[in-house]
């Protein structure tokens, strides 16, 4: 079965779409970090799409089609730095305040 590169892109513009309306809306610091995994996952999405909507052979002058996937695998290895930071800063937060609510983190100085 082979889905149009169209009907990806919207779903990722869609899942993108809603890890921006999370991140914007949100309070709760562990929803807004999904959010931005929501959108990091969008990301690749399109990225893939992309990749296999432009596949062809590597011709001179034309780059690698492989692009894609290795673009891919960058953004996997951000968010898995994403989310080991931000859980280590959800931890500080709750051991700081009691709470997990962005509303804290503002009134941390340091």
């Amino acid at each position: 079965m082979n889905v149009p590169t169209g009907h990806l892109l919207a779903l990722a513009a869609l899942l993108f779409g809603l890890g921006v309306l999370g991140f914007l809306v949100r309070r709760n610091v562990i929803i807004v970090l999904a959010s931005l995994e929501l959108m990091l996952n969008a990301t690749n999405l399109s990225l893939l799409a992309a990749s296999r909507h432009w596949s062809q052979p590597a011709l001179a002058g034309q780059g690698d089609p492989r692009q894609g996937p290795i673009l891919f695998l960058f953004v996997i290895l951000v968010a898995a730095a994403e989310a080991a930071v931000g859980l280590a800063l959800v931890i500080a937060l709750y051991r700081l305040k009691r709470t997990i609510a962005l509303d804290a983190a503002g009134e941390l100085k340091g």
